[in-house]
């Protein structure tokens, strides 16, 4: 007679990411979930008591999945675009997982250590916490591999042709900005204006913009 493999908090919650990678977030369901793992729908309440605490735990299981050892480098520039790639790394095998972190409620204890990392990397190389700060803003959700986006063509929902066509009267310079970054499907995007190919642009810019504010601080 086989062994059931006992069910655990990890285990339910590799499982929930394996899932939500297959058919995306909102096929994740308590008693979806159960199915998949073979149990009763009740018995993943013992390890996590609501669905809240499910989507909590699906979001700690992606971070753990780059917040990790930085890269093993001495220039500071070279260690956290490092970092923010690897973290992007992560959430195209997660395309779903933007989206959940952006609407999280709580932050998970890991992540303000991974930013203490990040600001520690800044003060070695040579910022002040002052700069060190305003560069944690600039950056933006940036460290955990993505950017949120700011306009969308789908933003407004169902429209009508005549609806576009008032858009295009009205917001000219968006309309034309959205019609000419569509980017192409072979593209790797977490959404319509966050490509790899803009990520690492603004990461760069970023990063080189700050070498030249630290250098003419002192």
């Amino acid at each position: 007679m086989a062994t059931r493999t006992p069910l655990s908090r990890d285990r339910v919650l590799t499982a929930a990411v394996a899932l939500a990678d297959r058919e995306g977030i909102a096929a994740l369901t308590m008693r979806r979930l159960a199915a998949d793992l073979g149990v009763e729908a009740m018995s993943l309440y013992h390890h996590l008591p609501a669905k809240q605490a499910l989507l909590d735990g699906v979001v700690e299981t992606v971070l753990a999945e780059f917040l990790g050892t930085p890269p093993d480098v001495d220039d500071w520039r070279a260690r956290l675009r490092g970092q923010f790639l690897a973290a992007r790394a992560v959430m195209l095998r997660h395309p779903w997982a933007p989206g959940l972190i952006a609407a999280g409620r709580s932050v998970p204890p890991s992540v303000f250590a991974y930013y203490d990392g990040i600001l520690a990397t800044l003060v070695a190389g040579g910022f002040s916490y002052h700069l060190a700060h305003r560069a944690l803003h600039a950056f933006g959700s940036m460290p955990l591999g993505f950017v949120q986006e700011v306009f969308s063509p789908d933003a407004g929902g169902d429209k009508t042709d005549a609806d576009l066509e008032a858009m295009a009267a009205a917001l000219p310079h968006i309309t034309a900005m959205v019609a000419s970054e569509i980017h192409d499907a072979g593209d790797p995007t977490l959404g319509w204006c966050d490509s790899q190919t803009e990520f690492e642009f603004t990461l760069d810019l970023l990063l080189d913009g700050l070498e030249r504010l630290r250098q003419n601080a002192h």
